[in-house]
């Protein structure tokens, strides 16, 4: 009863991290303009694994989707691979452990069968969160590294007069270079990623146990037939046990027709 909530408990899980890193996948906010130092914050730009986009305060959206993959960073190429490969993953992995489930009845099919379903479930789901995480995590440390090394374009604030060709007094000379940070997107598939991983350990736990309920300790008992067969015995008999024999069937004989007179 144990191994068969574990069980049920580790597939909901699952279930519940593959819709999450699918729909991270989906989502265009990977990577959030910092509007920090911005001076016009209605309009800000935002970007993902499939598109870029520019939205504004009004809710007004526009997106563009990269139209080609040579031109893209090989860390954002490998971070897609590694999403796709989670979700391929978990959707497999999913999909055995409906038909792994103690709950449900198929055919002849016994609880070994099933516990080694369940095991190839929970291993499945335990790589598509590490795919998860992984893909997630490396597209984060580049989020990271580019704003540590994002600068201002013209050495930041004039502080000296010169008039109005000079910026003026507390002017804002060049321009700022924007940076971005984490969007909602990462955090989404962290969580996912996170229950999709805890979901595969469970299921593992889950066919360890279906594995000892169905090894019973004892000798199996088959009952006796009640149709008994006699074999003749090919081997050859002596001589004295063959006239013997004739003898005694003569005496029955002549026993029987004493009888009838």
């Amino acid at each position: 009863m144990a191994a068969s909530i574990i069980q049920l408990m580790g597939f909901m899980l699952s279930a519940l991290g593959l819709f999450l890193i699918s729909a991270a996948t989906a989502m265009d906010m990977w990577s959030l303009q910092d509007r920090s130092f911005t001076v016009v914050t209605n309009i800000y730009t935002y970007s993902g694994l499939w598109n870029s986009c520019v939205g504004t305060a009004y809710g007004t959206t526009q997106c563009r989707p990269y139209f080609t993959i040579l031109g893209l960073p090989a860390l954002l190429q490998a971070v897609r691979a590694l999403m796709i490969v989670g979700i391929i993953l978990g959707a497999i992995g999913c999909l055995i452990a409906i038909f792994s489930m103690k709950c449900l009845k198929m055919g002849s099919m016994d609880d070994n069968i099933k516990a080694t379903m369940t095991l190839t479930s929970g291993i499945m789901n335990l790589l598509a969160g590490i795919c998860g995480i992984a893909g997630v995590s490396a597209f984060a440390n580049l989020v990271v590294q580019s704003f540590r090394f994002t600068t201002y374009a013209d050495g930041g604030f004039s502080m000296g007069g010169g008039g109005m060709g000079g910026g003026g007094i507390g002017g804002l000379t060049g321009s700022l270079t924007p940076r971005y940070t984490f969007g909602p997107a990462l955090f989404v598939g962290w969580i996912g990623s996170a229950i999709l991983f805890i979901g595969g350990i469970m299921m593992c736990l889950a066919c360890r146990g279906m594995a000892q309920e169905g090894n019973y300790d004892g000798m199996a008992y088959k009952a006796a037939s009640h149709h008994t067969i006699y074999k003749t015995d090919p081997r050859s008999r002596p001589a004295h046990l063959d006239s013997y024999k004739a003898q005694s069937q003569e005496g029955r004989m002549s026993n029987q027709r004493f009888d009838y007179v």
